[in-house]
């Protein structure tokens, strides 16, 4: 009777816990619908859908080994209604390239990193030398610095792109096609800004946007917190549990503000855009979901793998190519380099 009793405890415990592993994770489905200004918790619940889909895969195997089918069900389709967003980060890619006839351009972008403020030029030199072997006809840079010791950047790079619009001065925007016009658009007190470029590709004007949303604040509240403990001073667990997720609840605010903004530059435009940048936002966040709107992901068309774009431990895509939905995407890719923490990411595009 003992043992029966704990096997049924044992089993009820179970259930519960995938009940609030499916709970939770529809609930996180539904948290890039929520400005983090407003519903903190429920925006929250977005960075951690990875490990709740892993819960659920873990759920319905323990249901499966037990051979509880009514149970496993219920993680199966809770796994199966998440398959829209395991679609932003990973793609099978079964029908390959999608290559046409039609004209188009090579697009990229790319958070540099202040090309690591090193003053030879080489690591600019270098990722110039990247986009000329990738064909890239467009290249929206974040985290720009044109001045490399005595020369500047700008210099070297107009040989294959004669074309380029500044914003404020981390922002620029490479084209190998005019320029007709270009606007910075500005979010306040803050560092963080984007722009965009009207281009002339061959008859078909095509605005395009480049865009540096608020950075996430984690790393600097390491370093700020090791710099402490460096010159002697106690840094408590906690105090720093509580820093980290404040800073990281003001960044939240900030992106959803300055995405608001962005879209809202975005519907203004009445030609068709292309919007390029490092939101420092994962994937069906409040950010992705509201500058998205409805564009495309160029990664959802016509990638291919598991998408990440942040080099080193940090496995996730924050940058980003979308396009108008006349526009239709051949390509779509990012390239291993090592100049910055950020990968590029390219995308051709077909009118």
């Amino acid at each position: 009777m003992g043992k029966l009793a704990v096997y049924k405890y044992f089993s009820f415990m179970l259930l519960v816990i995938t009940l609030l592993l499916a709970i939770f994770t529809l609930f996180g489905l539904f948290g890039g619908n929520a400005n983090p200004a407003k519903s903190t918790a429920l925006a929250m619940l977005v960075y951690i859908l990875p490990f709740l889909i892993i819960g659920n895969g873990v759920m319905a195997l323990i249901w499966l080994i037990r051979r509880r089918w009514h149970w496993m069900a219920i993680p199966v389709l809770t796994i199966l209604c998440c398959i829209p967003y395991i679609g932003t980060i990973y793609q099978l890619g079964w029908f390959g390239s999608n290559q046409t006839s039609r004209n188009g351009i090579k697009i990229a972008t790319y958070n540099v990193a202040l090309f690591g403020r090193e003053t030879t030029g080489f690591k600019a030199q270098d990722i110039l030398a990247e986009m000329k072997k990738q064909s890239v006809d467009v290249l929206c840079l974040q985290e720009y610095l044109d001045d490399s010791g005595e020369m500047r950047n700008s210099d070297s790079y107009k040989d294959y792109f004669p074309y380029m619009a500044t914003g404020r001065s981390d922002m620029v925007i490479y084209s190998r096609y005019p320029i007709d016009n270009h606007e910075v658009i500005l979010f306040g007190n803050t560092n963080n800004s984007a722009m965009w470029a009207d281009i002339d590709v061959l008859g078909k004007p095509i605005r395009v946007f480049n865009a540096h949303l608020e950075t996430t604040g984690y790393n600097r509240t390491l370093h700020k917190a090791a710099k402490m403990q460096l010159q002697g001073q106690n840094v408590e667990n906690n105090a720093l549990l509580r820093s980290i997720y404040g800073t990281y609840m003001r960044g939240m605010v900030a992106r959803a503000h300055q995405a608001d903004t962005l879209a809202a530059a975005i519907s203004e435009s009445d030609i068709p855009v292309i919007v390029c940048g490092d939101f420092n936002d994962v994937p069906y966040s409040y950010v992705y979901n509201t500058v998205l709107g409805n564009l495309v992901d160029g990664f959802k068309e016509c990638g291919k793998g598991f998408m990440y774009t942040m080099s080193g431990k940090k496995r996730v895509r924050i940058d980003y190519i979308f396009h108008d939905e006349n526009l239709k995407g051949d390509n779509y890719y990012r390239q291993d380099l090592t100049y910055s923490d950020h990968y590029p990411v390219y995308m051709k595009i077909s009118f």
